[in-house]
């Protein structure tokens, strides 16, 4: 059932990837942010494809399914932003979460990465495990260096030390 690719994003996808994104925070979780809210989604090249950052969909028969963002922050720092996967193809059933977090751990191994941080909302229970499954630690607020791209529905930060 591993139908499923994991592929760099290529301009042209924006509409694609706006379209998975805003509804799953908007509508599923009652958040309440808009596509001109996240700049950083019509940008994705110059935002996230630049130094050891990177991009990248889940796509099954061509539809995106999943998103996940590496932004580059210095110091062979990196946040973990925008991971996101459609509803249908969520848990261990599928894997798609698994497979582009490890996609972007192996990236950021590549590419001599020495910590990723992330932040997330309250709100995605199931993330807060699934990120805790994987090797990160809770940390606060006060402990996410200065350059860490702190998004207003951000409350609650993790941080995965990758060995050398």
């Amino acid at each position: 059932m591993n139908d499923i690719s994991i592929d760099r994003y290529t301009p042209g996808d924006e509409n694609d990837v706006m379209a998975l994104i805003v509804p799953i925070q908007r509508e599923e979780f009652g958040i309440e942010i808009s596509a001109e809210d996240q700049p950083d989604l019509m940008q994705i090249q110059s935002f996230y494809q630049t130094g050891a950052g990177d991009f990248w969909l889940a796509r099954r028969q061509g539809a995106v399914i999943g998103t996940i963002g590496l932004k580059d922050i210095g110091n062979g720092e990196v946040a973990l932003r925008k991971m996101f996967v459609a509803a249908p193809w969520r848990g261990r059933e599928f894997g798609v979460a698994k497979q582009m977090l490890e996609r972007l751990i192996d990236a950021s191994k590549e590419r001599g990465v020495i910590r990723i941080y992330l932040g997330t909302t309250e709100k995605f229970l199931a993330a807060h495990r699934f990120y805790e499954k994987h090797g990160f630690e809770r940390i606060e607020l006060q402990d996410l260096p200065a350059s860490f791209p702190l998004m207003v529905v951000d409350t609650r930060f993790y941080l995965l030390t990758l060995l050398p």
